[in-house]
């Protein structure tokens, strides 16, 4: 079966048509055009992506242009830490090119407009400006100074430009309609007096063009062939064209076009108020991990990868949405998921003493560094007789639902023995400070003894305590605890800041870590993934928490922002998850691929509240059937998961099934199970 071809976006199908009506492809060229007053954050990777996106698919030019017309705030850091993150998200552009390279012929132009009678110079405040600039249902005022002479305009502008007049005390604007319904083309402002030191140009202009004179004007010197911008610029399209007119020859027109941009849930995208939080210390600085920003992305131990995956998902629209910041985190998770080793580490240790084991003694055990990955090889990690364990995985006393270990019951420890718990010792406040268990030394995982395949349920992650690393964790959550904290007009989004968005534990890590470099990517079995932090060093280790092993923010966010609506028509419905899952299966196949990763993800939250026994009858779903044959097959996937099972024969057969069915999509989950449980 051939690969399905994704279908095109809007912007796509633009593009054909422009090719279809002679258009050659060798004038196609793209740009992506940031300012460099802030870091980039999750937001612009959508713009990226598509204009270099583009570039990859049409095999043309993509310019990386910085506009820099307002020298008050920009500033070189913010220029490099741009180019950083682009290539650090895989992208490489043809030329870098800066706005301000173009500030004579942007000059020159105006020069020209004023003596074509088509700009002037005004010397009102920009108060008075703004209110003759009208409303939308009432027409503006012309300035008194729009009939100035073409010399008097010529002899101010030149004065503007050797610095004679103060910062506001006149402006230049092009001379188009003050009664235009649209309110950009009355009579816009195109240079101001900006007496501030420029980060390339230094003190040589002591005017700066306007962003809208000199955007268009800068695509089209670039012959860039397709401007493309998000839809807040939809009304500045008319004034693009119009500056255009007055400047276009023969060169490339560019052709301005606009998507919708990306919103994330929880989160904020403006650059100016992630300037608030870095100023006012809620954060450490623009790559603190719980900003949106790519660089603190990156440190966080998101990868390239994820991100672009995340923005092929969400896809080009045309309209606004908001995105829920879990599919960002489901698409870390499934890159990690293949590239991370497996480490072990505990973070809130309690002692666990193996009271059989020989004293002084310790072994080498042998563990998979990532059984996604069959180059990764393995490792060896040591054992003793005292280990550290989570506090969470013993119970002295527990139900028939708690897998892991308690008095008399008998779990695995990861890579090594079977053990049983016997007793504990508490301190004074009756706090469990050790936990006596006995081991059984022919159980040894991997010995291959009758003793090493018997069945328990629960298997445990520990760290040797005489080999064990202490290192700092930071837990990080969500830095807002509203799903839109920039979506309320009577309310300041500083007041949504989750106080527990940042933890600081001390945690022990297995040895092999000792040599562990900042920005590299682990597992920690059972609790998430994890990366070395820039603050690192060799005395001290320190990690961030990237995401957890599974979306637990799905089963708190009910609790802390309910959504009323959702809540009553869940109720209404009343549908079971497993009713979910089979309806999902129906349509799965015919979606395109972002709104089919949308599905999946629902597919697996259903499936998280169901037996293994409701998917039996799925199994033997006719093969013409493969959309709900797939669903089942995701679904399985997270059962086991969640109910730390292994496939047994039924489902073996289902998966050996899917491996022989045409359907390339359900090869591909069954593939990953294979992997998964090496079957």
């Amino acid at each position: 079966m051939s690969a399905e071809k994704k279908p095109l976006n809007f912007i796509e199908h633009i593009i054909e048509e422009d090719l279809l009506s002679g258009m050659s492809k060798d004038d196609l060229r793209f740009r992506f055009p940031p300012e460099p007053n802030g870091y980039l954050h999750i937001g612009h990777t959508k713009a990226i992506g598509i204009s270099f996106g583009l570039g990859l698919r049409y095999n043309a030019p993509v310019n990386l242009r910085f506009d820099d017309t307002n020298p008050a705030k920009e500033e070189q850091e913010y220029v490099d830490a741009i180019k950083e993150d682009i290539a650090w998200l895989g992208y490489k552009w043809d030329q870098e090119r800066y706005s301000s390279d173009y500030f004579q012929q942007l000059y020159d132009w105006t020069v020209q407009l004023i003596k074509d009678g088509k700009a002037y110079v005004d010397s009102q405040s920009a108060e008075t400006i703004a209110e003759q600039k009208g409303t939308t249902t009432e027409p503006g005022i012309n300035s008194p100074f729009r009939n100035r002479s073409v010399e008097e305009n010529l002899d101010l502008f030149e004065k503007m430009k050797e610095g004679k007049f103060n910062e506001g005390e006149h402006v230049v604007r092009a001379k188009i309609d003050m009664e235009d319904p649209n309110m950009l083309m009355r009579d816009p402002l195109m240079y101001r007096i900006l007496k501030k030191e420029h980060h390339r140009t230094g003190n040589k202009w002591c005017i700066y063009p306007m962003y809208d004179w000199t955007h268009g004007e800068s695509d089209y010197i670039e012959s860039v062939s397709h401007s493309l911008c998000s839809l807040e610029f939809k009304p500045h399209r008319k004034l693009y064209d119009w500056f255009l007119d007055q400047v276009y020859n023969d060169n490339i027109r560019p052709k301005q076009r606009e998507f919708a941009r990306l919103n994330l849930s929880y989160t904020i995208m403006s650059k100016r108020k992630l300037l608030r939080l870095v100023e006012e210390g809620i954060v450490s600085g623009w790559d603190d991990p719980r900003m949106p920003t790519i660089s603190a992305l990156r440190r966080r131990g998101y990868t390239p990868a994820s991100i672009r995956k995340f923005v092929d998902t969400v896809g080009v629209a045309r309209r606004e949405n908001v995105i829920d910041v879990s599919l960002l985190e489901f698409c870390v998770r499934e890159d990690l998921n293949k590239i991370a080793p497996r480490v072990m580490a505990v973070l809130d240790p309690v002692k666990l003493v193996i009271t059989n084991y020989p004293v002084g003694k310790e072994e080498w055990l042998e563990a998979e560094n990532n059984p996604e990955d069959d180059t990764a090889g393995h490792r060896k990690i040591p054992f003793s007789g005292e280990l550290y364990i989570e506090r969470e995985d013993f119970k002295e006393e527990a139900g028939q639902k708690f897998f892991r270990l308690t008095i008399g019951k008998e779990v695995r420890l990861k890579n090594a023995y079977l053990i049983k718990g016997e007793n504990v010792i508490k301190d004074s406040e009756g706090n469990i400070t050790e936990i006596h268990c006995t081991y059984d030394p022919k159980s040894r995982s991997g010995s291959g003894t009758e003793e090493s395949k018997r069945n328990v349920k629960g298997t445990l992650h520990w760290v040797s305590i005489a080999h064990a690393i202490p290192a700092e964790v930071r837990i990080y959550d969500r830095l807002f605890n509203n799903e839109s904290p920039d979506g309320h007009k009577d309310k300041d989004f500083m007041q949504f800041l989750n106080s527990n968005s940042l933890k600081v534990i001390t945690g022990y890590v297995e040895p092999s870590l000792k040599d562990a470099k900042p920005l590299d990517q682990f597992q920690f079995q059972r609790l998430g993934y994890f990366n070395v932090d820039t603050d690192s060093s060799k005395n001290t280790l320190v990690f961030n928490k990237t995401v957890g092993l599974r979306d637990t923010w799905a089963k708190v966010k009910p609790a802390t922002q309910p959504n009323s609506k959702a809540i009553a028509q869940n109720k209404l419905n009343n549908i079971p998850s497993i009713e979910e899952i089979k309806r999902g299966g129906k349509k799965y196949t015919n979606l395109p691929e972002n709104k089919r990763e949308a599905l999946k993800i629902k597919i697996q939250e259903a499936a998280k509240t169901i037996e293994i026994e409701e998917l039996v009858p799925l199994y033997e779903t006719a093969v013409k059937k493969a959309g709900t044959r797939i669903a089942t097959m995701i679904a399985l996937d997270i059962v086991l998961e969640v109910k730390k099972l292994q496939p047994d024969q039924l489902a073996k057969d289902f998966i050996k099934k899917a491996l022989e069915d045409k359907n390339e999509l359900l090869q591909s989950e069954a593939k990953n199970l294979v992997s998964k449980y090496k079957l």
